[in-house]
């Protein structure tokens, strides 16, 4: 059995990507908690001992550094043989879509919640461009949700994973219900949330929290 230790913060969407993955496959990690609201990720310091690139979160597998989220769960789910495609043309869609949501779904609704929760005067311009973009990619997944159960085939994959990272925290801090405005994936979030070991981001997360002004 591999010795892991998960370099994160508790309202990290990829962190939590991560967690749960490992928690699904039945993998226990040391939580090595960063004080990212500080700034530490910035420093030579950290980015020398921890992340050159100078990102959470950091999966130390083995004594082995791994960083980039998507990587790391196709990773994982060809060690433990879960959450994978079964045939090339859906470990196609599972690629596709991992890219898909680390540029345009994480990569905008983590920037909009960051700045519109944890920091405490954001740019309302800036708010409203962010959300926009994060408005449109919500479209295109509940497009896509109401025309199957998951995202790739019939069961969940690390692509399911990946992409409910940053929707399952509390909709105070990204300011959406999804059930009432996104019902097909108010449905499919609650499809994962059925998965056997699930937990919520805050309960694998723990640890000192950033203040939250929303």
């Amino acid at each position: 059995m591999s010795d892991y230790k998960l370099h994160y913060f508790p309202e990290s969407g990829n962190s939590y990507k991560l967690a749960l993955m490992l928690t699904l496959c039945g993998q226990a990690f040391e939580p090595v908690w960063t004080d990212f609201g500080s700034g530490i990720t910035w420093t030579e310091g950290w980015r020398r001992s921890v992340n050159p690139m100078g990102e959470i979160p950091v999966l130390v597998e083995d004594g082995v550094s791994l960083t980039q989220t998507a990587p790391i769960l196709l990773r994982l789910a060809d060690k433990f043989g879960r959450f994978q495609g079964t045939d090339e043309t859906e470990r196609f869609e599972i690629l596709r879509w991992l890219f898909w949501d680390n540029q345009k779904l994480s990569g905008f609704m983590a920037a909009y919640r960051y700045r519109r929760a944890f920091t405490e005067n954001p740019d309302r311009h800036v708010l409203d461009f962010m959300k926009a973009r994060t408005d449109d990619f919500l479209n295109i997944l509940e497009s896509s949700l109401k025309e199957q159960r998951f995202i790739v085939g019939d069961k969940p994959t690390v692509a399911d994973l990946s992409m409910t990272g940053y929707l399952a925290f509390p909709k105070h801090e990204s300011g959406y219900d999804l059930d009432a405005s996104h019902p097909a994936i108010g449905a499919w979030l609650g499809r994962i949330r059925a998965l056997p070991s699930w937990a919520a981001p805050y309960d694998i997360l723990p640890g000192k929290r950033m203040r939250c002004y929303v």
